[in-house]
């Protein structure tokens, strides 16, 4: 069976040239970087050239970046560091109906602890005003946290635009750009953020790996406490094997031309499907304000696992899953106001630095059967 493989967004295969950088710390430079004798040297110095490429990536300084277990750990971090450093100061919140459950999810639990989080909603095409995010801020709000760009249909947010509105009031902004890093430009001071999410399996870095931009000297509470790693933010010894893969692997993304060709060959892709298909296909998202990698499309009438099923070889996600006989839909589709007839058909297709027009175009050949 021919195998294709369209799901970048749920994870991106290890470079060879990040492999490459990992291997050293696989045989002989297993020193603990926190150590103070000759071991350790070689293994501090790979830990700060990776923080000072991840640092580069961003436009910040490397002191800035705090290495983490991945995305889910590093928005945790953002989210519950700050609510438990300024909850003396406020209690108040601000994020988007369409954030990933990373961000959610933490923010159901902070409710919990008294924590009021307002949820503001998307347009049909996924974006948040932000005039919207202006009218909700209130005396107590200490944190905005908007996604970069979202992982399901790839809108990307107008965070420039929120970053001005959060300096104006003095407030705290996060974004999750574990979905635009490598895509398309995250330079912090661009965006306007004062915490940035980056997950390293989605760069063509290993899982377990991720880092979290801390502006300056922003003061978080560590969610892991122990030695003072990580600058006091997050205790615990360092992987120096992931974090060199994750170091390389931002110095890789940094030429983000090679997004172009992606972008081309994405455009192509929906192009074809609809010449093929017609009305019984539709675009989700954004057409513009998009990562040029991600296709998120319905198919009308259709239910979106049934759809890949019959895709042989095909590795994509679907917006929708079938429990005992009952379609579940996307949370994000449907928080964009998608009809229930069309959200049931959505499919995923996000592709990347090693995809092929041969593969795009074998897997348009395998629709004609839908």
């Amino acid at each position: 069976m021919t195998r294709f493989y369209l799901d970048y967004n749920a994870s991106t295969p290890i470079d060879p040239a990040v492999a490459a950088a990992m291997r050293p710390f696989l045989e002989d430079a297993f020193g603990n970087p926190s150590s103070g004798h000759w071991a350790s040297t070689p293994a501090k110095a790979a830990l700060e050239r990776a923080r000072a490429q991840v640092a580069a990536l961003l436009g910040a300084a490397p002191g800035e970046i705090v290495f983490t277990s991945g995305g889910s750990e590093s928005n945790n971090l953002a989210l519950k560091g700050t609510f438990f450093a300024l909850r003396e100061k406020g209690d108040h919140i601000i994020t988007t109906t369409v954030e990933h459950p990373a961000v959610l999810a933490p923010c159901r639990f902070l409710e919990r602890l008294g924590a009021r989080v307002t949820y503001l909603p998307v347009d049909s095409t996924g974006r948040v005003d932000p005039e919207d995010v202006r009218r909700a801020i209130t005396p107590h709000t200490i944190l905005i946290s908007v996604m970069h760009a979202n992982n399901e249909v790839g809108t990307i947010q107008p965070i420039e635009e929120i970053g001005a509105i959060a300096r104006e009031h003095g407030i705290r902004l996060h974004t999750d750009a574990a979905q635009s890093a490598g895509k398309i430009a995250t330079r912090v001071d661009d965006l306007g953020v004062d915490l940035l999410t980056i997950a390293g399996h989605k760069l063509y870095a290993p899982k377990g790996i991720g880092a979290l931009f801390v502006r300056g000297s922003i003061e978080l509470e560590p969610l892991i406490h122990g030695a003072g790693h990580e600058s006091g933010r997050r205790a615990g010894t360092e992987s120096v094997l992931l974090a060199s893969g994750l170091g390389a692997a931002c110095e890789l993304v940094q030429d983000l031309a090679p997004m172009e060709r992606v972008r081309a060959l994405r455009d192509h892709f929906w192009h074809a499907l609809r010449d093929r298909l017609g009305d019984r296909i539709v675009l989700n998202g954004h057409t513009e304000h998009r990562l040029p990698n991600t296709l998120n499309v319905s198919f009308v009438g259709l239910v979106g696992a049934d759809v890949l099923a019959q895709l042989d070889g095909v590795a994509a996600s679907t917006g929708s899953a079938c429990h005992a006989g009952r379609v579940e839909l996307s949370p994000v589709l449907t928080a964009m106001g998608v009809p229930e007839e069309i959200s049931m058909g959505a499919v995923r297709f996000s592709l990347g630095r090693y995809t092929t027009s041969a593969e795009i175009d074998a897997v348009v050949a395998q629709t004609f059967a839908l």
